[in-house]
């Protein structure tokens, strides 16, 4: 925050400096710049089929569906199989879908979704957990480098962040669940509707996990967030509404009507005036910290995957697979620091 000291009884002076003032000059600049660079990338996006889970998509999209409908872009986590869990391709499709979204003048809005029978149940853990340390990213062969751990985290945090840097307002869609990297990217969006029985979380905080994003206590408190972290627990729509965690939790059979409505509202309004809204509260958030919690969360969370009870989870899930490596850990039936 700026500081100011008392020089007369009618004078108040500004302790901000020129250089202060250049820096926020060229953050501003910067600002600018990203919108002339988004502006400047031409796509050709093709229209597809929202929720058709072998539906044709964009050619360049293995893990999402891309589509637009009058003036907004839907963005859908496409691994119904698999609950739409996170691979190494979602995190890059989803920040390329943005972009895309972010360089067409036709866009006002932008929704994500989940296909099939939940949003997101985060990182799949078959891949990442079940496999051998060092063969997938997110674990290492011990002695474990903290860098080559941060570069691959720091990568999939910033492509959830697109949508919190996006200059076009996003609203998520969340049904079944939202958990763990699930939970990032809901968290990440600008407004979120849920079903009133869908279920968020992040479990993974009580062993081999931190989240990334770092938006649980920008969006509840730190009391609030602490209870959460402190015991894995996941809450339903109606309590993540009560507690101010989304915006509208609504029966589920009502979702798809309560976000239409919602885009309705925000699609009318001018592009540059929904981007003037979003960077004014998205700097007040960011001046808190956000930045700097991130990086320290993306640090952490590197750390939990290779402690040694981080190290004691993984091995458990390749001898009796994650499902059931997950449900010891959720449950409390096991403490990891004895195994």
């Amino acid at each position: 925050m700026q500081a100011f000291r008392r020089v007369s009884s009618s004078k108040i002076v500004s302790d901000t400096s020129s250089e202060q003032f250049t820096v926020a000059q060229n953050h501003f600049e910067n600002i600018v710049q990203v919108s002339r660079s988004l502006r400047s990338v031409t796509y050709t996006p093709k229209l597809i089929t929202r929720q058709a889970s072998s539906g044709t998509s964009d050619d360049r999209y293995q893990s999402i569906l891309y589509s637009i409908k009058d003036r907004v872009a839907y963005i859908t986590l496409n691994r119904p199989h698999a609950l739409n869990a996170i691979t190494p391709h979602v995190p890059k499709e989803l920040l390329d879908a943005v972009a895309q979204a972010n360089a067409d003048d036709d866009v006002r809005v932008i929704v994500v979704s989940g296909n099939g029978k939940a949003f997101c149940a985060g990182y799949d853990l078959k891949l990442f957990a079940e496999s051998e340390r060092g063969s997938v990213g997110g674990s290492q062969k011990m002695p474990w480098d903290p860098y080559e751990d941060y570069r691959f985290m720091h990568a999939c945090t910033e492509a959830f962040m697109s949508l919190w840097r996006s200059l076009k307002p996003t609203i998520c869609k969340v049904h079944g669940y939202a958990v763990a990297g699930g939970s990032d990217i809901a968290l990440c969006c600008d407004l979120i509707v849920m079903a009133e029985d869908a279920k968020i979380g992040y479990p993974p905080s009580r062993v081999w996990g931190c989240p990334t994003t770092a938006m649980w206590t920008y969006r509840v408190g730190a009391e609030r967030a602490k209870r959460i972290l402190f015991t894995g627990e996941l809450i339903d729509g109606k309590e993540a509404a009560r507690i101010g965690l989304v915006g509208e939790a609504v029966p589920a059979t009502e979702l798809d009507t309560a976000v239409s409505r919602l885009v309705e509202k925000i699609k009318t309004v001018p592009t540059n005036q929904l981007f003037f809204q979003k960077q004014v509260i998205n700097q007040v958030v960011e001046h808190m910290g956000l930045s700097s919690a991130q990086r320290l969360a993306t640090l952490l969370d590197g750390m939990s995957r290779h402690s040694p009870e981080g190290v004691a989870f993984q091995k458990r899930t390749q001898e009796v697979g994650f499902k059931q490596a997950v449900h010891e850990r959720d449950t409390g039936i096991i403490d990891w620091s004895k195994l």
